[in-house]
């Protein structure tokens, strides 16, 4: 677990800075509302899922998620190996614009459930699917 949550924070700082990402959710960041539970509970890790808005909406998720080379295409969380989901257009297709937000879910929305590749694996795939997107 240690690895893990080493990796999702670089991950996390990494997509916070990308001019394609147009926000971040995670609670291991200094300035997320929620971190000072993450220090009282959790010792300081935040675990190995984070979700983020690709900008370009549906299809720029779409995209960085079919770009992928490294990192997994799959909807489970919690593997050794890192995973990515567009839940818009995979486990939430279903449901209309309405209805995706009303389950919290925006169009642009990837979940992450990062690893323990070494991380420069993981950002040189995120970085080359966020050029795709």
């Amino acid at each position: 677990m240690d690895r893990i949550c080493e990796n999702t924070l670089k991950v996390a700082e990494f997509l916070r800075s990308h001019d394609k990402v147009a926000w971040i959710n995670y609670a291991g960041l200094e300035d997320h509302p929620d971190k000072p539970l993450v220090d009282k509970y959790m010792g300081g890790r935040a675990s190995g899922i984070l979700t983020f808005g690709v900008e370009g909406g549906r299809k720029a998720g779409e995209n960085f998620q079919d770009a992928l080379k490294l990192v997994t295409r799959l909807v489970n969380i919690g593997d050794a190996k890192s995973l990515a989901c567009h839940p818009a257009s995979t486990t939430h297709r279903q449901l209309s614009p309405a209805e995706l937000i009303k389950a919290g879910v925006s169009e642009d929305m990837v979940r992450l459930s990062i690893g323990i590749e070494h991380i420069d694996d993981i950002l040189d795939d995120l970085k080359q699917a966020l050029a795709s997107a």
